[in-house]
């Protein structure tokens, strides 16, 4: 399988990185985030950012940042790995006290939960959806956007982001999981910005060495930001390699 892409633009927020200039630094001496802060998001009322968390904030920040105020009306993809699992745990936690559970809480544990509070406060009534795909969601995020982009979409939102895992998760932590969100504005073909190639195909030699001190995900950023030529990732078996083409 082979896909290009166009990026035509794109924004990220992290602890303590919230800047272009801030995550090209960081690109050039990469380090998993750490700290407490929380996006302003002051382009939400108020009384809709009360019931948007942390998680939520971070990568509704950077679709805000990313997608033009007159493009509305085209499709996003909001994609995870483990989506708010925190909440989750919250409310198994309440079951098992026989307590009862929150309505909001409920509703914002979801996997689209955040797609759908970034619609409903922008006034989207477009093609949104939300995936995870483990280790490979970034990838998978790309494919389901171009297959978007070939049905005709102009443009596509794409964002990608998680949150650390809780501590009774601890035995499946596979990579560092720091809080993050990134947001790339897709194109269709022939429009100005970085091209890319994404392609996957049965893992062959020695597995790529990956960064033990940030997660696949920020990895894919990391690549983007710096315009390497390659980047292998593999996943299950599976490498995938993405590449960025000549201007």
């Amino acid at each position: 399988m082979n896909i290009e892409l166009t990026v035509a633009d794109w924004a990220a927020w992290a602890p303590g990185l919230h800047t272009a200039e801030e995550w090209q630094a960081w690109s050039r001496a990469p380090f998993s985030p750490r700290g407490e802060g929380t996006p302003a998001l002051s382009e939400v009322p108020a009384m809709q950012r009360r019931r948007i968390d942390r998680l939520g904030r971070m990568a509704i920040q950077t679709a805000y940042w990313c997608q033009r105020a007159e493009a509305a009306g085209i499709p996003f993809v909001f994609a995870s790995r483990h989506g708010d699992v925190a909440c989750s745990v919250e409310l198994l936690g309440s079951l098992s006290r026989h307590e009862s559970l929150s309505p909001t809480g409920f509703g914002l544990s979801v996997h689209n939960a955040i797609a759908a509070l970034y619609s409903i406060v922008r006034g989207e009534r477009g093609n949104y959806l939300a995936l995870a795909a483990g280790a490979a969601t970034p990838a998978a995020a790309m494919v389901e956007a171009t297959g978007l982009i070939s049905d005709g979409a102009p443009e596509m939102l794409v964002v990608v982001y998680d949150a650390a895992l809780p501590t009774v998760y601890e035995d499946f932590r596979d990579e560092a999981d720091p809080f993050h969100a990134w947001c790339w504005r897709l194109a269709a073909p022939g429009a100005a910005g970085r091209r890319m190639r994404l392609s996957c195909g049965a893992a062959r030699g020695e597995p790529p060495a990956t960064p033990v001190e940030i997660p696949r995900s920020l990895d894919v950023l990391r690549f983007f930001l710096q315009a390497e030529p390659e980047l292998r990732q593999r996943v299950d078996a599976v490498d995938w390699t993405w590449r960025c083409l000549p201007a």
